[in-house]
């Protein structure tokens, strides 16, 4: 899981979650810690997280995983790239393994749960800004078991990849030119050729025969899909 380096408090905070009622509990409890955290933005969908971290550049994003216009997996990786300095934490009712593994492959620097009591969460967050991953005892254990554990087939790929390369490889197994995948999926070919770009470069493949094999193999698709 991705640690920052140590941070100065108080720390700049996004909020980033689409439910109005839980976003403005969540400012107004913050709002309680002057001295840790100081809110300066909120977002309700992903693109809205993206678009805000860039422009403010804020020390953390509390980062919900179920929103619309890009989920906060998505926007956790884009963030992580493009803000060296900005921490993403997951808060999140999920309490899916699956979720929990992407979330570190993505470069989450911490997974929490909605659940947690708030003088938990300070404490937490108080971490991030010493350089520590936020995750509880029982998230790390889990974390840990599925590192150990030999993961299925399935997951693997699913943390491996975003939602999108993974329509893409679909489509490239069953033969579909770049245009026509652009079509199907509303998207530009350049956009395309980006996200079939970065197939290749996770799962170190090198062209798309071999991606079409891999993603039969791994039963992404069956060989017998037109």
């Amino acid at each position: 899981m991705e640690t920052t380096t140590k941070m100065t408090l108080p720390l700049s905070v996004v909020v980033a979650d689409d439910h109005h009622l839980f976003r403005q509990g969540l400012i107004g409890l913050m709002n309680t810690r002057p001295d840790l955290v100081r809110v300066v933005g909120e977002a309700a969908t992903g693109r809205e997280a993206v678009s805000l971290a860039a422009e403010l550049e804020p020390d953390l994003v509390l980062m919900d995983i179920a929103m619309p216009d890009g989920n906060g997996l998505q926007a956790t990786e884009q963030i992580h790239k493009q803000l060296a300095n900005t921490a993403v934490v997951i808060l999140t009712a999920s309490e899916e393994d699956k979720n929990l593994h992407r979330a570190v492959r993505l470069g989450a620097a911490g997974y929490l749960l909605k659940s947690l009591d708030a003088e938990e969460l300070f404490e937490l967050i108080g971490g991030v800004a010493s350089g520590e991953a936020a995750i509880t005892r029982t998230m790390a254990a889990r974390l840990l078991k599925g590192l150990a554990d030999d993961c299925d087939v399935e997951t693997c790929v699913d943390d491996l990849l975003t939602e999108r390369e993974i329509e893409v490889l679909r489509l490239v197994a069953q033969g579909v030119s770049n245009p026509d995948i652009a079509e199907r999926l509303f998207i530009t070919v350049n956009t395309v050729k980006t996200h079939l770009r970065n197939i290749l470069d996770k799962l170190q493949l090198e062209n798309r025969t071999q991606a079409a094999t891999y993603a039969v193999q791994k039963g992404l698709i069956s060989p017998f899909d037109e």
